[in-house]
């Protein structure tokens, strides 16, 4: 089983590269953060659609839950930030995390693009998909999936959903979790610098049996 694993993680990181390589445009854009392009105001309703090594997710976002979460994770979605980006955090059957781009340029151009805090709309039961922050308004890139109802924790941080998983969850709940907080840990424990600059080279290297958002979308309407 792990063979046949390894095998169909290869072809999809074929894959990646071929639609990286016909995607430039985009990587350019996500050298600019404050373009306009990337901080256009997300639809009131959207569909993402995860395609990852364990399986597709789909994601209902509303711009009434979080309008400056999701504005910037669907201007994020829409240009292929999350595309091969590692699930470098996985506590099993309570989050997973992921959000730090392979590529160190467009990974460190990212890392102090704060947004402003949103009020709490939703709480964080199963399935919600709310960014990751250490400092108030300093909300960037790095989202997490709620494995099971950690309302009684993450509510009060406050924790703010952006997102629900509407299909697809037992992808993220196999997630492999065995590297635990080893792959870089959250953004207050203070151990991402390898992961910022080294990317999925180091990943991979280090931690090779990581599962992967090959590829982010938002779904046509």
């Amino acid at each position: 089983m792990e063979a046949l694993r390894t095998l169909r993680i290869g072809c999809l990181w074929g894959a990646i590269a071929l639609t990286c390589a016909a995607g430039q445009a985009d990587r350019t854009l996500l050298l600019q953060p404050g373009s306009s392009e990337m901080t256009r105001r997300a639809p009131e309703a959207s569909i993402v659609r995860l395609e990852t090594t364990r399986g597709v997710m789909r994601l209902e976002m509303r711009r009434a839950w979080a309008p400056h979460g999701v504005d910037r994770f669907y201007n994020l979605v829409r240009h292929g930030y999350y595309d091969d980006s590692a699930a470098f955090r996985i506590r099993a059957g309570t989050w997973a995390q992921f959000g730090i781009n392979g590529d160190p340029e467009i990974a460190q151009t990212w890392r102090s693009r704060t947004i402003p805090d949103d009020p709490r709309v939703l709480s964080n039961v199963r399935g919600t998909v709310a960014f990751a922050f250490r400092d108030r308004d300093g909300r960037t890139t790095q989202v997490f999936i709620n494995l099971r109802d950690n309302s009684a924790t993450h509510d009060a941080e406050p924790f703010v959903p952006i997102a629900r998983v509407i299909e697809g969850m037992e992808a993220a709940d196999r997630f492999y979790a065995d590297y635990g907080e080893k792959a870089g840990g959250g953004i207050r424990a203070g151990r991402q610098n390898p992961v910022f600059l080294g990317g999925n080279e180091y990943l991979r290297r280090e931690f090779p049996r990581l599962d992967y958002i090959v590829r982010a979308t938002i779904e046509p309407d």
